[in-house]
C-alpha cells in the first residue's frame, strides 16, 4: 500500500471522528428524549404522529412486546412494498411506463430493503418506477435503518438501567431516529450530492447521439419472449448495432444520500455508485464513503455517554478502527500488486518511475478511472464492514485475496462499525462473548458494565452468532448441489463457488453487495436469499432484545479488584481475538474453496 493510500485512510479516519463525536452526542440526546438543537422545528411534528396514530409516548414495552411491535411492523412493510412493485404499471410517476414486477423478484425486493440489506436481482433503471423507487425502496431505507438504531438502543438501555423491566418503546425509538437523525442527515446529504452532479428530477429518459456507431450482440428471443436455444443449450446471439444511447434520469440524489446514511446500498442504477449520475466526483465519493460510517461511529460515542463511561465507547471504536484499518490495507494492496499472470506474460503493471500504479495501474479491471485502485479498495472494505452494499467498482473483477476481503469482513458479521445500529449490537455480542471467555479463563462469573453475563446471556449470544453460518454455509451447500443453483454461474470453478458463496453471506449478513457473475434473478434464488435476507435480519434482533431486556432486569455490581476493566488495551486485544477467531474457525473451509484456491491457482500457472 503506496503513501497516496494510506494518506487517504488517514484523512478519512481524521474526518470521520471529528464529525462522529458531535453527531454522537446528539444521538444520545435526542434517543433520551432530551432537548437539542431540532427540537424547536421537529418536537411538535414528533408530538402529532404519536396523535395521529395513538401512540402513548410514555408508555414503556417489555423486550418481547418491543420485539413483536417490530415484527408486525416490518411484515407490514414487506406487504406494503411487494404490492407496489406489483401494481406499478397503474400508478403515477411511471414515464417509461414500465411493467409490473414478477412475483418472486417482488418479494425478494420487498424482503431486500425491509431487512436493510438492499440486495438487486434487477435492472433498478430498467425495472422500478420513479414512484416505486421513492415511495417503496427509498422509504424503506428510512425505515429499515430506523429499525436497527432503535434495536442498538435498546439493548445500550439494557446496561444502562438496572431492575426494571423494560427497554423503551419502539415506536418512539423508530419515530425519533427517523425524524431528529436520519431525514435531516440525509437533507444535507442529498444538497451537498446535488452540489456535486448528483441528478434529482422527474424527467423522462433522455436520447443522447453517440459518436460513433456501436454494435453488440443480444440473445435471440422467440415470438413468445423466450430465450432461442443452440444444440449445445447455450443461447444464440444475433448481431445488432446502435448509434444512440438511453440516458435514465429520476430523483437519484434523495435517494442516494438515505441509501448510505442508513447502510442501505440499493442503488437507483445499476452501476450503483460506480454510475456518475450517482457518484460523478473524487470529492462525492469521499462523502458517500463517510456517510456510510458516519452514524455507525457515531454509535460509540453514544454507547458510552448513556452508560455513563466514555471509555467504554472509545474501546469499541478502537476494535472497530484496528479491524477496518487493517482489511483495508490488504485489499488496497491486492489491488494495487496486479495480477501475477499479466507479470508472467511481460505485461508491465508498474509505472515508468517503477511505482505501482495505484491509479492507473496494478489490478484495473472492474474498477473506475476516476477513482483508481486506493479510492475502489478504501470503499469495497468500507461498504462491506458496514452492511451497505453500494459499490464503485466491481468486487467480482477483484484479485482472490483482494475479493476475500469483502467476504470476510460480511462473515465476521459486518461488526467493523457495520450497519446502523446493527454494526454496533453486532459489537457488543462479540463483547459479551469476549468477557465471558476470560471469567472462563478465570474461574471467576463474568461481568460487563456492572451486570453479570449468565446462562441465558450465553444462549441468546450463541443464536445469533450461528445463525449467520447456518444460513449461508446451507445455502451455498444447496445451491452447488441442485440444478437450478449450478444454471445461475457464470464462471465454473473455484470463481463461482465464491459467487455463490458471495451472494449467501451478503443476504445473510444484510449487505446486498455482489460478486455479479451469478445469474441470481431466477425464482431459485430470489426465494432462497429472500429466505436468507429476512431471518439473517430477525433471528439476530429478536436475541439481541432478549439480552437486553434480561440485562435491564439486572442489579447493577460494582466493580471489585477482581472485575476484568473493559475499557483498556487488554480488553481490546481479547475483543480484536474474539472476532477474528470466531469468524476464522466458523468460514475458513469455505473460503479455502473459493478465494484461496483461486489465488493458489493463479500464482501457479
Amino acid at each position: 500500500m503506496n503513501h497516496s493510500a494510506s494518506f487517504q485512510i488517514a484523512l478519512y479516519l481524521g474526518v470521520l471522528v471529528a464529525l462522529a463525536i458531535p453527531l454522537g452526542l446528539y444521538i444520545t440526546r435526542v434517543m433520551n428524549g432530551e432537548k437539542n438543537a431540532l427540537s424547536w422545528l421537529l418536537q411538535p411534528l414528533e408530538k402529532r404522529c404519536y396523535q395521529f396514530f395513538g401512540i402513548d409516548a410514555k408508555e414503556e414495552m417489555s423486550w418481547k412486546h418491543y420485539a413483536i411491535t417490530l415484527l408486525a411492523f416490518n411484515v407490514l412493510g414487506v406487504f406494503v412494498l411487494y404490492g407496489l412493485q406489483r401494481l406499478q404499471f397503474a400508478l403515477p410517476l411511471n414515464p417509461q411506463h414500465l411493467p409490473g414486477i414478477t412475483e418472486d423478484s417482488s418479494l425478494n425486493t420487498a424482503v431486500s430493503f425491509v431487512t436493510n440489506t438492499n440486495w438487486q436481482s434487477y435492472v433498478p433503471e430498467t425495472t422500478m418506477s420513479y414512484l416505486t423507487q421513492m415511495l417503496g425502496l427509498s422509504v424503506q431505507n428510512f425505515l429499515s435503518a430506523a429499525t436497527g438504531l432503535a434495536v442498538a438502543i435498546a439493548l445500550i438501555r439494557g446496561f444502562a438501567r438496572h431492575t426494571v423491566q423494560s427497554i423503551g418503546n419502539f415506536w418512539v425509538d423508530l419515530t425519533r431516529g427517523t425524524l431528529y437523525v436520519l431525514l435531516p442527515l440525509a437533507f444535507l446529504f442529498a444538497t451537498g450530492l446535488m452540489s456535486q452532479g448528483v441528478i434529482q428530477n422527474f424527467d423522462a429518459y433522455k436520447t443522447a447521439d453517440l459518436l460513433e456507431k456501436l454494435d453488440y450482440t443480444v440473445p435471440k428471443v422467440d415470438a413468445a419472449g423466450a430465450p432461442v436455444l443452440d444444440a449445445a443449450g447455450k443461447p444464440v446471439l444475433e448481431a445488432q448495432s446502435t448509434t444512440t444511447q438511453i440516458l435514465p434520469m429520476g430523483p437519484v440524489a434523495s435517494q442516494e444520500a438515505i441509501k448510505m446514511l442508513g447502510t442501505n446500498g440499493g442503488g437507483f442504477f445499476n452501476a450503483n455508485s460506480a454510475h456518475p449520475f450517482e457518484n460523478p466526483t473524487p470529492f462525492s465519493n469521499f462523502l458517500q464513503m463517510l456517510a456510510i460510517f458516519l452514524i455507525p461511529a457515531a454509535l460509540c460515542i453514544t454507547f458510552g455517554k448513556m452508560v455513563s463511561e466514555q471509555r467504554q465507547g472509545w474501546a469499541i471504536f478502537a476494535v472497530m478502527t484496528i479491524l477496518f484499518v487493517a482489511f483495508a490495507g490488504v485489499a488496497i494492496t491486492a489491488e494495487q500488486q496486479g495480477n501475477p499472470m499479466f507479470s508472467k506474460l511481460g505485461i508491465d503493471q508498474t509505472a515508468s518511475d517503477g511505482m505501482a500504479l495505484s491509479q492507473a495501474g496494478g489490478n484495473m479491471e472492474g474498477k473506475e478511472a476516476r477513482f483508481g485502485i486506493a479510492a475502489s479498495g478504501l470503499f469495497a472494505t468500507i461498504t462491506t464492514a458496514a452492511s451497505c452494499g453500494a459499490v464503485n467498482s466491481m468486487h467480482d473483477s477483484y484479485t482472490p485475496l483482494g475479493g476475500m476481503v469483502p467476504l470476510i469482513l460480511m462473515q465476521l458479521g459486518e461488526v467493523v462499525f457495520g450497519g446502523v445500529g446493527a454494526g454496533f449490537y453486532g459489537m457488543l455480542i462479540f463483547a459479551i462473548l469476549a468477557v465471558f471467555i476470560a471469567g472462563l479463563m478465570i474461574g471467576r462469573t463474568p461481568e460487563y458494565l456492572g451486570k453479570k453475563i449468565e446462562a441465558y446471556e450465553m444462549k441468546m449470544i450463541a443464536v445469533s452468532i450461528l445463525i449467520g453460518p447456518l444460513l449461508v454455509l446451507a445455502g451455498t451447500a444447496i445451491s452447488v448441489l441442485v440444478a437450478d443453483g449450478k444454471a445461475g454461474i457464470a464462471n465454473p470453478g473455484a470463481h463461482g463457488f465464491s459467487e455463490i458463496l458471495y451472494a449467501f453471506v451478503s443476504a445473510a449478513n444484510n449487505n446486498g453487495s455482489a460478486f455479479a457473475g451469478l445469474s441470481a434473478n431466477t425464482p431459485f434464488y430470489n426465494l432462497m436469499l429472500a429466505i436468507a435476507m429476512w431471518f439473517g435480519r430477525f433471528w439476530i434482533i429478536i436475541p439481541i432484545l432478549a439480552i437486553a431486556g434480561s440485562l435491564a432486569a439486572k442489579k447493577r455490581l460494582t466493580a471489585t479488584a477482581g472485575t476484568l476493566p473493559t475499557h483498556g488495551p487488554l480488553f481490546v486485544s481479547l475483543l480484536l481475538g474474539t472476532v477474528i477467531i470466531v469468524g476464522a474457525l466458523t468460514y475458513i473451509p469455505a473460503l479455502a474453496l473459493g478465494p484461496i484456491v483461486e489465488h493458489l491457482i493463479m500464482i501457479a500457472q
